[in-house]
């Protein structure tokens, strides 16, 4: 640092944020340089960042729940929402590059693949979907092998919410108690107001994944066609198997046994 900014100098705002070793991060390997691919870098890299903000929300949320500070922890997954929805918006920021300009840096990427974005990964395990098979495709990569078995191995958001509703008098034991619970959830708001709110960032939270799932689909599609992955997958075909996945399918199903005949009360 002291030979970067100089020993004595005050704290400055490129000092803070570290500025200049951080645009010094985008390391193209196209020769000659392709237009198109600082641009790649980078949106991947803001991606990154991104995620590891989703992931100390999330921790920060999985406590706040577990404390029973529920108006604490909807809080934060609203912020959590709030940036999902600016990971959305960014993929298309991807499509502003020309089809053939992608093409003359992509074959540079293999067998590098987004399959094998650790921290998107993390954001799946700790949100409730996990998946034994993915630590396995990490074998050969320990640092990001030893942070996912660490997030496989805690408890998600999904396993806090669980448990908070067994707190509260609730039965979750399987699926279908599950599912009851939230029908009765959502037929009676009032009676769990934080509850039913945290419910409802919940299935927010899954949608926005699966929207960025969605949309990034779309753009491999635009940009590659029916090309295969980089990293030896079937691309776009692969990517469509990915749209099914949800983090709290009790939730969704909910809504489908949920009917007026079960409200007692006025709304």
């Amino acid at each position: 640092m002291s030979q970067e900014y100089g020993q004595d100098a005050p704290l400055s705002y490129n000092k803070y944020l570290k500025v200049k070793e951080l645009i010094r991060l985008q390391e193209t390997l196209s020769n000659p340089q392709s237009h198109d691919e600082l641009l790649f870098i980078i949106i991947h890299q803001t991606y990154e960042l991104w995620f590891k903000q989703l992931l100390h929300e999330l921790d920060a949320c999985i406590g706040w729940v577990n404390e029973g500070r529920l108006f604490r922890a909807n809080h934060s997954l609203r912020g959590v929402l709030s940036i999902e929805r600016i990971l959305v918006t960014q993929i298309h920021i991807l499509e502003s590059m020309a089809p053939i300009g992608f093409l003359e840096f992509r074959d540079k990427l293999n067998p590098a693949s987004g399959f094998q974005s650790m921290q998107f990964r993390e954001l799946e395990f700790s949100s409730g979907a996990k998946d034994e098979a993915i630590l396995r495709s990490f074998k050969d990569d320990e640092f990001a092998l030893e942070r996912l078995k660490r997030r496989f191995a805690s408890p998600s958001l999904a396993d806090a919410f669980w448990s908070l509703l067994e707190r509260n008098g609730f039965s979750v034991n399987d699926h279908d108690e599950r599912v009851k619970t939230i029908v009765e959830i959502l037929t009676h708001p009032e009676n769990y107001a934080d509850i039913y709110n945290m419910q409802d960032l919940l299935i927010e939270h899954d949608e926005l994944i699966i929207s960025w799932r969605y949309n990034h689909i779309q753009m491999v599609e635009r940009m590659l066609g029916m090309k295969r992955g980089t990293g030896g997958s079937e691309g776009v075909g692969y990517l469509m198997t990915t749209l099914k996945k949800k983090f709290y399918p009790e939730l969704w199903e909910a809504r489908t046994h949920l009917t007026i005949n079960e409200r007692t009360d006025e709304v």
